[in-house]
């Protein structure tokens, strides 16, 4: 551990919080502490902010820029109510901020959770050696193979390069990618998409004069620009993308969509401007009326977030403070609770309950969905078990299998370690797969979903419907049960063709022998159609909200009491 403090007083308290803990180097400013690192490892850095000779932000700079140094840990210093200097910080790559004076177990905590994300990091990416050999091997290589760009790594050095070469100059970061591009890969074939992204590729290096600029493919049909500002103008860089791919002749309306970053902090690492011209692209996802979009500072404030929620996330697993909710499934005739499905909650102590929108797609990004999902899978078997020891009737349990889990070639394993560590039978815990899943490998589902049934887990096709490729899943996959999604059943009360496609939905898997159940329902009217449509299993706020486990407990006691009666 390297302590940077003007201030020796300061480095000897913090030496005496980690002295058992690590070997401790203290260095006096920014200036010894980047000698310290360049002659021996490090393993985290605290460094305070001001300083003298260099302070902590030119240090905290230096060590970002320098692919040798970028992914040290940083944990800055600042005074109690210096806010902007935590966000200036943490904006630069800081992995966290202590704030003094120094509560030794805040200290702790904040250092020992920065080094647990460290080694989470490190466990993805040695996931990604095993499982993506190929596309890693890419990544250390200059050039993308299919279009001649710069790849990922390439183009990022060759950004910061431009950038910091004349830092006074602006730049901005364009991040494109292709509207619907799995459908025209589904409907024309991959060669055609290949064609497509080559033509694109092509374009770009034909208006970006590598001088001053650099192009790259990031992933798939993801691009990526900088360019100084005086020398682009998006409207027109879009409509010569539209007329280079309409050349090609292909029936298929195909466009471009792009977010654009102009860099305000020459100092922040380029995946970071990357990821905020994503984030203004994503805005306008879907969006017919606009095809650009740049960063403001409302996105900043969603970063922030995310960063919070990144940087909790692990101690918030081992402090048990994610716990499930149980959403009772009905069977319409019967009027009694035959199943239910698992939730995840965050109650987190000081920010109250963090709703599942917030952290689950940061979780699917970073990859702590697995452990995410394996904990939920664990809770759920417990609470099964511990209603089957009391001698309690138990209804099966539904839990998520995020698609991620798929990359794990020990899944099936785990899960049949469950079911003997908690002496369960497989048909009470149901798994659910998304469409997601499909579309990103569907032969290699298909034959974890047939281990599964092999087993005796039932299998559930979650959201049916609110993707591209349902009838091809139908088709291909032997799923047991359809959950048709809530954005059916919403339109239900206001549209005859709704109801006439739900209808065929549910004739169809009645005619493929699956059962079927569908999400969203809340009022009595719509109960009524899907009745008559012959719906036979209803989960929805008509019935019950998700429920903490005692409440649930309470309802299905209540529920069951009222079958024996």
């Amino acid at each position: 551990m390297l302590i940077v403090d003007d201030v020796e007083i300061n480095r000897v308290v913090l030496t005496q919080f980690f002295q058992d803990e690590y070997l401790i180097i203290e260095a006096q400013n920014g200036r010894e502490a980047l000698d310290v690192i360049e002659k021996q490892p490090v393993s985290v850095v605290l460094m305070d902010l001001v300083m003298p000779v260099m302070d902590g932000f030119e240090l905290l700079g230096v060590l970002k820029r320098d692919t040798r140094y970028a992914e040290l840990p940083v944990i800055v210093m600042t005074a109690h109510s210096d806010g902007d200097s935590e966000a200036r910080a943490m904006e630069m790559g800081a992995a966290d901020f202590i704030t003094k004076p120094y509560n030794p177990i805040i200290v702790r905590c904040r250092v020992k959770n920065v080094m647990a994300r460290l080694e989470n990091e490190w466990r993805k990416i040695e996931q990604a050696a095993k499982d993506r050999q190929i596309i890693e091997l890419h990544r250390y290589i200059e050039k993308d193979s299919l279009t001649g760009l710069y790849n990922r790594e390439t183009f990022y050095q060759r950004a910061s390069a431009l950038i910091q070469r004349d830092p006074d100059r602006q730049y901005s970061i364009i991040y494109l990618d292709i509207s619907c591009f799995k459908v025209i890969n589904d409907l024309f074939h991959v060669e055609t998409g290949n064609l497509i992204l080559k033509t694109a590729a092509y374009y770009f290096m034909a208006v970006i004069d590598e001088a001053y600029g650099a192009c790259g493919r990031i992933e798939a049909d993801h691009f990526v620009v900088c360019i100084p500002t005086d020398r682009f103008n998006i409207e027109r860089m879009l409509e010569g993308l539209d007329q280079t791919i309409q050349s090609l002749g292909v029936r298929h309306n195909i466009l471009f969509y792009a977010g654009i970053y102009p860099v305000d902090n020459p100092f922040l690492p380029v995946d970071q401007m990357c990821d905020r011209a994503h984030m203004a692209l994503n805005k306008i996802k879907g969006n017919y009326m606009n095809r650009y979009a740049y960063y403001d500072t409302s996105m900043r404030d969603l970063m922030m977030q995310e960063q919070m929620i990144v940087r909790d996330m692990e101690f918030a697993l081992q402090e048990r403070q994610f716990v499930i909710y149980l959403q009772p499934v009905y069977n319409i005739e019967k009027n009694h609770i035959v199943s239910a499905e698992a939730l995840v909650r965050w109650m987190h102590p000081t920010d109250g309950v963090i709703s599942p929108g917030k952290f689950i797609p940061i979780f699917e990004r970073n990859g702590f969905i697995v452990r995410l999902d394996r904990f939920v899978w664990e809770s759920v078997c417990r609470f099964l078990h511990d209603r089957r020891q009391r001698g309690e009737e138990i209804v099966p349990v539904s839990v998520n299998v995020s698609r991620l889990n798929f990359y794990n070639r020990d899944l099936l394993e785990f899960l049949l370690g469950l079911l003997e560590k908690y002496d369960l039978e497989a048909y009470m815990l149901k798994l659910e797969v998304t469409e997601s899943a499909y579309t990103d490998n569907p032969y290699q589902l298909c034959s974890i979903i047939n281990s599964f049934r092999e087993h005796g887990f039932p299998v559930l096709m979650d959201d049916f419907g609110s993707g591209f490729s349902s009838l091809n899943m139908l088709k291909n996959l032997p799923m047991d049960v359809l959950k048709i999604d809530m954005g059916f059943v919403q339109e239900l009360e206001s549209s005859e063709r709704a109801n006439i496609v739900m209808k065929g939905i549910v004739n169809l898997a009645k005619e493929l022998n699956m059962g079927v159940i569908v999400e969203g329902v809340e009022t009595k009217r719509q109960l009524d159609l899907l009745a008559a449509i012959g719906c036979d299993e209803i989960q929805g706020y008509y019935f019950s909200r998700p429920l903490p486990v005692q409440d649930f407990v309470d309802l299905l006691d209540k529920d069951l009491g009222k079958e024996e009666g």
